[in-house]
């Protein structure tokens, strides 16, 4: 090939080179809770990077502010947060540690996830109970894959607006993991025999109602975020005395209210995990989906 034109096609390819457009990166997206991970990683797909800041064995209303969920938020393009109170003793820190501007709360790159979603009433909204945790509605959502299967269409929107060139793809993948966890709540549900009942040790699985045929008739905490005393497990005692049921609580919660049950009533004790692993996939949720209906016959 003659010189002048090998200079000419090797120019040409390195001018091509230049005006291609830079592949974009995916979303840097850190999530307060298991759930939330899981839920980004379903519609977001190899276009996030997620990070999740609270382990699945611990309580998300009670974290330290941790300078390393602080180095991950500085990160970030997109925060996704329960809300409803859930993380009110540490996020505000996380954020004000992390001094990204971004994803302050009203910004496009904070996603607050209980503002999309109904939440179940608390006893603390209202009446004598008024100023204890869940103040603004019980945040435990993450328990009903019907509520989650609406989130995962808003989270769609939210990433779409921070990736215009792939909204559709986030739509797409947020539709499928919906019609998935529709569809194995039915399924769980059609196995479990009507009028099962429980009692919980927090406002939490109390969420299992919504989604499978089953009744909470109380919880070991005579009002969310108060140890279980003694004059209220008797009285649970004293209330349920003659009925079948069972005691549910978290791995992470303290098992002697649900024992003081167990000796009185004769109930069976079952410690549940409220979260999938930190890593879990769309499969990882649907999984601990069938481990809460087992407790009930399903699953």
């Amino acid at each position: 090939m003659p010189l002048k034109r090998y200079v000419i096609v090797l120019l040409a390819m390195v001018l091509a080179s230049a005006w291609t457009a830079p592949q974009a990166q995916p979303l840097e997206v850190v999530a307060t809770t298991p759930s939330l991970g899981m839920l980004a990683r379903a519609v977001g797909g190899d276009q996030v990077r997620v990070r999740v800041l609270a382990p699945d064995d611990r309580d998300p209303h009670y974290l330290d502010a941790r300078p390393s969920y602080m180095a991950a938020v500085r990160r970030a393009d997109l925060l996704l947060e329960m809300g409803a109170g859930l993380e009110e003793g540490w996020l505000p820190a996380v954020l004000s540690g992390a001094a990204n501007p971004a994803v302050n709360e009203g910004r496009r790159g904070h996603f607050r996830a209980s503002d999309t979603l109904s939440l179940r009433r608390s006893v603390t909204m209202d009446g004598p109970n008024v100023g204890h945790v869940h103040a603004e509605g019980n945040p435990h959502f993450n328990i009903d894959p019907l509520r989650m299967a609406v989130l995962a269409d808003a989270l769609a929107k939210r990433m779409g607006q921070l990736r215009t060139e792939k909204a559709d793809y986030f739509l797409a993948r947020s539709e499928d993991a919906a019609q998935r966890l529709r569809q194995h709540a039915r399924a769980l549900a059609d196995r479990i025999p009507a009028d099962r009942q429980f009692v919980a040790y927090h406002e939490d699985l109390d969420y299992l109602e919504e989604w499978l045929p089953v009744k909470v008739l109380g919880y070991l905490e005579p009002v969310p975020g108060v140890p279980p005393t003694a004059r209220h497990l008797r009285r649970l005692v004293r209330d349920l005395e003659g009925r079948e049921g069972r005691v549910l609580h978290a791995r992470y919660q303290p098992s002697r209210g649900a024992g003081f049950l167990q000796r009185h009533l004769g109930w069976d004790i079952h410690a549940v995990s409220l979260e999938p692993p930190v890593d879990a996939d769309l499969e990882g949720y649907l999984e601990l989906m069938s481990q809460w209906a087992a407790v009930f016959g399903g699953g």
